[in-house]
C-alpha cells in the first residue's frame, strides 16, 4: 500500500509550500494553460480571442471534450482505459432520437433510457475486463466496434436511416441539455453580459468537476481509485472491492459519453450514427496533458480540466489567429510532448528538492 500513500501525499499534499505546489499534479497542466492563453491571447488579440463570444468558441469544444475526459482520467489513475466512448457518443444521441421522434417518448424518459443503455454497455465493459483479465484497451476497442455496427444496423431496422431528428423537445429540455445561454447583470444600458453563447455543455462539465473532484479527492473511493493504479493486488488484498469498483468506472466513462451524444442532439435537433474516434485521442490527450501518469495511480480533477481547457484553446484557437489551420494538430502533438516533460519536469523538481532537505 506504498503506493497508495504516496500517491495519497502528491494529490493532497504539500501545503502551501513552493515545493508542494510543484509536487502536485495540476501544477504542470496549470502551468502550460496559461502559457498557451498568453500565446493565443496575444496573437489572437485582432481577432476577438478574448472576447466573450471568442472564449466561448473553445470553452464550448472543452466542455464536451472535459466531460468525457474526467471519468477517463480516473480509469486512467486505476491503470485501465475505454476507448469505446467514441461509439457510445453517437450512442446516446440515437437512442434519445429514436425514443423521443419515433416513439413519442417524454424527452427525459428518453434521455432516462439512453442514460441506462449507456450504463449497461459500461458494465459489460467492466465485466469482461475483471472477469476475462483481458487488457481494457483490447475489450473496449471490441465494444467500439460493435456498438459503433449495432448504431447503424438498429438504426437502420427501427427508422431505415442513420440520421434522426430530434424536433419539439420543449423549451425547458432544449435550454437545460443543449441551447445556448446567455447570462446579463443589470438592466437598461447598464446591464453587463457575463456569458455569451455558452452552451449547457459548459455547466454540465462544471458540475460533473465537482462531482468528481469530490470523488476523487475527498471521499474514500478516491484512495481505493489511487490504489489500485498503484498496485491493483495489494489494494485488493487490504479489502478493496477492485472489481466493483473497476465495472463502476466503465460505467461512469459510458454514461458521461452518451451525456455528450445526448447534448449534441439536442443542441443540433438531430442524431447522428458517426463513430466519433477523434474524441477518444481528444480526451486521453486532456488527461495526459494534465497530469494523469499513462502507469496509474497518479493525478487530479484540477488537472484535468486545466488540460482539458489547454487544449480546447489550442485546438480552437488557431481560428482566431493568422497562422495557417494546417498548423493545428501540429499544435497539438507540441502541446501534447511539452506537458508531458513539463509534468515529469515538475516532478522530478519536487523529488529532487524534497530528497536534498532530508539530507
Amino acid at each position: 500500500m506504498a503506493n497508495q500513500q504516496n500517491s495519497k501525499n502528491e494529490n493532497q499534499g504539500g501545503g502551501f509550500s513552493l515545493l508542494g505546489l510543484f509536487r502536485r499534479p495540476e501544477a504542470g497542466a496549470a502551468a502550460g494553460f496559461i502559457l498557451i492563453f498568453l500565446f493565443f491571447g496575444y496573437f489572437g488579440w485582432d481577432k476577438n480571442f478574448l472576447t466573450a463570444l471568442g472564449s466561448s468558441t473553445w470553452l464550448n469544444f472543452a466542455s464536451k471534450v472535459g466531460i468525457i475526459a474526467i471519468p477517463i482520467g480516473f480509469l486512467m489513475i486505476a491503470g485501465e482505459l475505454d476507448i469505446s466512448v467514441g461509439a457510445l457518443i453517437p450512442a446516446g444521441g440515437i437512442v434519445l432520437a429514436i425514443a423521443v421522434g419515433l416513439y413519442g417518448m417524454n424527452y427525459w424518459v428518453g434521455a432516462a433510457l439512453s442514460m441506462a443503455v449507456a450504463g449497461g454497455i459500461g458494465f459489460l465493459n467492466g465485466l469482461l475486463v475483471t472477469r476475462t483479465k483481458v487488457p481494457s484497451l483490447i475489450v473496449t476497442l471490441a465494444t467500439l466496434f460493435v456498438i459503433a455496427g449495432l448504431n447503424a444496423y438498429v438504426s437502420k431496422q427501427l427508422a431505415g436511416t442513420t440520421q434522426h431528428s430530434l424536433q419539439d423537445i420543449g423549451p425547458v429540455s432544449e435550454f437545460l441539455m443543449g441551447d445556448y445561454h446567455t447570462l446579463i447583470l443589470g438592466e437598461g444600458e447598464s446591464a453587463t453580459t457575463i456569458f455569451r453563447s455558452l452552451q449547457s455543455s459548459f455547466f454540465i462539465w462544471i458540475f460533473v468537476a465537482i462531482v468528481c473532484f469530490y470523488i476523487l479527492h475527498i471521499s474514500p473511493w478516491g484512495n481505493w481509485i489511487f490504489a489500485m493504479g498503484g498496485d491493483q493486488e495489494s489494494a485488493r488484498n487490504a479489502g478493496i472491492p477492485t472489481n466493483r469498483l473497476k465495472i463502476a468506472l466503465f460505467m461512469l466513462s459510458a454514461m458521461a459519453a452518451a451525456l455528450v451524444g445526448m447534448t449534441e442532439a439536442t443542441l443540433a435537433n438531430t442524431a447522428s450514427t458517426t463513430t466519433q474516434f477523434g474524441m477518444i485521442f481528444n480526451s486521453i490527450i486532456c488527461v495526459v496533458v494534465g497530469g494523469v501518469l499513462l502507469t496509474g495511480g497518479f493525478g487530479t480533477v484540477t488537472g484535468t480540466v486545466f488540460g482539458t481547457l489547454t487544449f480546447g484553446i489550442v485546438f480552437q484557437g488557431i481560428n482566431f489567429t493568422t497562422f495557417d489551420k494546417d498548423l493545428n494538430m501540429l499544435f497539438i502533438g507540441v502541446l501534447l510532448l511539452v506537458a508531458v516533460l513539463m509534468n515529469d519536469t515538475f516532478r522530478q523538481i519536487a523529488t529532487n528538492a524534497s530528497t536534498n532537505k532530508k539530507k
